[in-house]
């Protein structure tokens, strides 16, 4: 089929806007303290010849897709070396369908050729995994939704139908091998909300080495006027929902935090945990020992805890866990093994129930692995990269459209709200919390309704230019 709706891409442009964190976020072995932003804008143009500019935008957040003995530094200037390569590959990549296929077929053909190329230059140091080039990948595929909206001049997700796209979903997915479902005649627009939610539950982060107790504060916290103490945060915010970041391989640590929050949010009002033990757990044991322990001990905290978070290793081939003994306590949700829906597939296999969904893992997958996992009966989430400025948006627009079981994760507000301060003008709801929610009634307008234009915020020199 040719739609007069189908995209080409005509150019591409990248620019790195850096980022410091007001409070440390510990992610695994690692802390971040400062990261950088890539923000891009594609050319594109439909069948008629109509052209618009589209843009997108992820935290290059290395700590997180890419943990490793290398340095940061090395580690960051891969990322923006992949950024780079990516946006002459955009700004050539001539291939004319509908959003979906034109973002798949970048990803399944040219984005391995890319990473293949870089590995190379890199060698013999370690090579850069599939999750940092997706990350990287993720702000060209945000640009190229958004044109895709601006071309048809309407909202982004009124646009996953079949008068907008060439191909169903049995194009992309296939069933697994014990279910019946079959995707034929189906399309995106089939998974999503009819009646998407504008205001949602916020999720709160309790970082690994954030403040809980009044002895965690060292006297070096911003006095910025801001909360720091996590109780102070529950107040300010409003918060009903918190994620407990754990360590993973210290049980005494991780079942202790997980109390002292627990008894911190009782006192205050939050209703519903999470526990995200940051892949470093090799045994689902591990875990049940500690739900175990909970059960017995602080009962109303085990049953505060909604689901548990990615306890294991990021590459499920190598890890093929079987985790049906874990997932019979808790939802269990895949995140950073949730690459696509392959691998949403193999992870259900193994006893998965969940998957934590990301934009910064492209919107074109986010959308296909949730079709997926809907379609397969899996609960679904949307965790944040600590999104700031415009990667808020096309995050918590995910979340509204495609049916969480509570909320959405935002926590940029907590780590870096200076960085989004112009974004705030506009989407206050977004980017300060109040009473447990963000709210997207601002977000209006084609594409993911970011009103750019009133957005009053200065870029940096642009770092490649292929308009």
């Amino acid at each position: 089929m040719i739609l007069n709706s189908d995209i080409t891409v005509t150019g591409a442009s990248l620019y790195l806007l850096p980022v410091t964190t007001r409070i440390p976020l510990k992610f695994g072995k690692e802390t971040l303290t400062k990261v950088k932003c890539a923000r891009v804008c594609l050319k594109a143009k439909d069948r008629t010849g109509k052209e618009v500019l589209g843009w997108g935008e992820t935290p290059l957040s290395v700590n997180w897709v890419w943990p490793s003995s290398l340095s940061v530094e090395s580690r960051e200037v891969a990322l923006e070396k992949l950024c780079i390569l990516l946006t002459e590959a955009w700004a050539s990549f001539h291939f004319t369908g509908d959003v979906l296929e034109v973002g798949d077929s970048f990803q399944k053909k040219i984005l391995p050729e890319i990473l293949k190329k870089l590995n190379h230059q890199l060698a013999p140091q370690e090579e850069m995994p599939w999750l940092a080039a997706l990350v990287c990948c993720s702000a060209f595929d945000i640009a190229l939704h958004e044109c895709f909206g601006q071309l048809a001049g309407k909202p982004i997700y009124e646009l996953y139908t079949k008068e907008y796209l060439n191909r169903d979903l049995s194009y992309y997915l296939t069933s697994a091998a014990d279910s019946s479902v079959s995707f034929k005649g189906l399309y995106p627009a089939d998974f999503l909300i009819k009646n998407p939610l504008l205001e949602l539950p916020v999720w709160h982060l309790v970082g690994g080495i954030d403040a809980v107790l009044e002895s965690d504060l060292t006297g070096n916290e911003p006095k910025d006027g801001r909360p720091v103490l996590f109780k102070d945060w529950i107040k300010t915010d409003g918060l009903k929902c918190v994620k407990i970041k754990l360590r993973g391989n210290d049980s005494p640590w991780d079942y202790n935090r997980i109390v002292e929050v627990g008894e911190i949010s009782e006192q205050h009002g939050v209703t519903t945990l999470t526990a995200d033990f940051n892949c470093t757990v090799y045994d689902p044991q591990y875990v049940i020992d500690i739900l175990d322990k909970l059960k017995i001990s602080h009962p109303s905290i085990y049953d505060k805890i909604l689901y548990i978070e990615q306890p294991f290793p990021y590459d499920l081939e190598k890890y093929p866990i079987n985790v049906k003994a874990l997932s019979a306590y808790k939802l269990l949700f895949l995140d950073e093994s949730a690459h696509d829906w392959t691998c949403v597939a193999l992870g259900r296999s193994l006893g998965w129930t969940g998957v934590a969904l990301k934009t910064c893992k492209t919107q074109t997958g986010a959308l296909l692995s949730a079709c997926w996992a809907k379609a397969h009966g899996m609960a679904l989430m949307v965790q944040d990269l600590t999104n700031p400025m415009l990667a808020m948006i096309p995050h918590v627009q995910l979340a509204s459209h495609v049916g969480t079981i509570k909320g959405v994760e935002c926590n940029a507000m907590q780590f870096y709200p200076d960085a989004s301060l112009p974004e705030n003008e506009v989407h206050p709801g977004l980017y300060t919390r109040r009473n447990g929610i963000v709210d997207l009634s601002t977000i209006k307008g084609s594409g993911f309704g970011y009103r750019l234009s009133e957005i009053l915020r200065t870029l940096p020199p642009v770092t490649a230019n292929y308009l």
